[in-house]
């Protein structure tokens, strides 16, 4: 096939923007190699082109006309590099509209808006692909939707925002959230304003995109329970660190007897499982199904260059697919039920702050006794009149643990509301 330029329109060009025009530029040849084309940058979407940047776009080609930039004859495939939900949710639907396959790194967008921006897309018979809106670097979509189209997943499990990892491993060696909050921030992983990351928003609309991937059924990023990671204190570091344990920042899907649980929450995870060594700003996930049993994909899941290097992977697929309609129609086909949050079943961790008084900790078993919880571990610390104690709890329904701690609450003993996490300790289930 004879070489011919495909003209690519970026809808931003900021750090991602530039680092995507680069990569076109530096790795034209191999791009051409693999798919007889060379992709150009012919427009850029911006807000101010007097701006500085990183990597220059070229004459002419920034503009803050999006008229002008959607009825370029010359824009054939657009990337949105331009996060939010507005403008950039109108931009997306005018361009699927007119007809040009869309490539997008805006999880949000995809997570809130996806049916919608789905369902242009088929109407106008182009593609919209959204790897970047993930985990950056790691093709986890990509693998979902073609690799393991038949492979029947039924749980994902992961690590999929890096800025909370970071944090959490700071913390794991022993630094304070304030402190580990201010290191990711110096080193440019946590934003000025990191409520998005340690809120488990960020992670919640990823796990969304995700299961709506592995399951075929639309999950909201409303359906997601999210719970980040600020409550989190020494304590339960060093809790976790005694019990063999370190904690994370999860994300939870599981697909079970026809309905679907989505969850993002810190976890004690296993030193033995493999999430447990993810470190730093690294994510991970974890595939798990009838025909692969497991896969597990790591790398790095934020920053300029590795968000680009998905981006422009998924501008050569659309490339390389171009007329066959593949991967053209939305991931969804079934409507698929909620699971009701007190049937999700875990281990569970709860932290117990009580005086120290005899008889307590028998009190308490009995209470989650009573609810069939049973205690599988036990730590417990005493200091200035008051007992630390910590349990990891047997696998049971979030509806019978939570029932259970109510009423050890309402215990006078009890010094402060119990802290209960799930625990992640199994493989392949």
């Amino acid at each position: 096939m004879a070489s011919v330029d495909v003209g690519i329109g970026l809808l931003g060009y900021g750090t991602v923007g530039s680092s995507v025009n680069r990569m076109l530029v530096e790795s034209a040849d191999e791009i051409e190699r693999a798919t007889g084309h060379r992709l150009r940058v012919v427009r850029a979407l911006v807000r101010d082109p007097a701006k500085e940047r990183p990597f220059p776009a070229g004459d002419g080609v920034l503009t803050t006309d999006f008229e002008t930039f959607r009825d370029d004859p010359e824009v054939q495939i657009v990337a949105e590099v331009m996060g939010g939900l507005s403008p950039a949710g109108d931009y997306v639907r005018a361009l699927l509209g007119a007809g040009k396959p869309v490539v997008s790194a805006n999880k949000q967008l995809i997570a809130r808006d996806g049916a919608e921006l789905f369902a242009a897309a088929s109407a106008a018979g182009v593609q919209l692909r959204f790897e970047a809106s993930v985990c950056a670097a790691i093709p986890v979509v990509k693998v979902l939707r073609e690799s393991l189209v038949v492979s029947n997943v039924h749980r994902v499990l992961g690590i999929v925002n890096g800025t909370t990892n970071f944090m959490l491993s700071s913390m794991e060696r022993g630094g304070s959230y304030a402190d580990a909050l201010a290191e990711a921030q110096a080193l440019g992983y946590a934003e000025a304003d990191p409520t998005d990351d340690v809120s488990g928003a960020d992670a919640a609309a990823k796990m969304a995109i995700l299961a709506t991937v592995a399951f075929g059924s639309r999950v909201r990023f409303e359906d997601v329970e999210c719970r980040g990671i600020e409550e989190l204190e020494p304590v339960h570091v060093n809790a976790a660190a005694q019990l063999g344990m370190v904690i994370k920042l999860v994300g939870i899907a599981t697909l079970l007897d026809g309905a679907v649980d989505v969850r993002v929450q810190p976890a004690l995870v296993e030193r033995s499982h493999p999430l447990a060594a993810v470190d730093g700003a690294f994510n991970a996930v974890m595939l798990q199904g009838d025909a692969i049993r497991e896969i597990t994909l790591e790398g790095p899941g934020a920053g300029g260059v590795e968000t680009a290097s998905a981006v422009v992977a998924d501008l050569v697929s659309v490339v390389g697919t171009a007329g066959t309609g593949f991967l053209q129609n939305d991931a969804c086909w079934r409507e698929l039920a909620r699971l009701p949050s007190s049937e999700w079943r875990s281990p569970f961790y709860v932290h117990l702050e009580v005086s120290d008084r005899p008889g307590v900790l028998a009190h308490a078993a009995s209470r989650l006794a009573a609810h069939d919880v049973s205690i599988a571990q036990l730590v417990q610390r005493l200091e200035d009149g008051a007992a630390a104690i910590e349990l990891v709890l047997h696998r049971a329904p979030f509806g019978e643990v939570s029932a259970a701690l109510r009423e050890i609450a309402a215990f006078p003993e009890v010094l402060r509301p119990p802290f209960v996490l799930p625990v992640i300790a199994e493989r392949g289930l």
